[in-house]
């Protein structure tokens, strides 16, 4: 069975961190994702999907994200159900991220390389915050310097 959902879009509202009763970090947020295609008015329409995600991940999007942030994030889909106040069940769907990268820097008049990393997934060595960049800002090597480069037609892939 595979269950992976692979989304690109911007939030809708700051995300909403709290703490179980034991103390695990879970954070919640929208993400407004495009559709592909355009209305009969020529409007492009977006669907707003609901994301949770935990722990390290959960508090390094709350402390770095805001309304707004371009994040591309990848998990698995889960729906559940409760009963409301009136009695009525209601039925959910979610996005469990297990990755959210940071498409941009937090300031957008910043350039990305002064923002430290924005890769905080679940099992590799970003999500702690340590052991990569150690918080330093990254150099950009696509950086206009505003210097020509010198490169020969040999070296060109095409």
């Amino acid at each position: 069975m595979l269950n992976r959902v692979v989304l690109i879009g911007r939030l809708t509202r700051d995300p909403e961190l709290r703490y179980t009763a034991s103390g695990v970090a879970v954070a919640q947020f929208t993400l407004a994702v495009n559709r592909r295609f355009t209305n009969q008015q020529g409007e492009r329409e977006a669907d707003f999907i609901n994301i949770v995600t935990w722990r390290n991940l959960a508090e390094n999007c709350a402390n770095y994200l805001k309304k707004g942030s371009l994040v591309g994030l990848e998990g698995r889909l889960q729906t559940g159900k409760y009963e409301n106040q009136e009695g009525r069940t209601v039925y959910t769907t979610d996005v469990v991220a297990d990755d959210v990268r940071f498409l941009e820097s937090r300031n957008r008049s910043e350039s990305p390389s002064d923002f430290r990393s924005g890769s905080f997934g679940g099992g590799n060595n970003y999500g702690s915050g340590t052991g990569y960049n150690q918080g330093k800002p990254m150099d950009d090597p696509f950086a206009d310097d505003g210097k020509p480069i010198d490169i020969s037609d040999d070296d060109l892939p095409f």
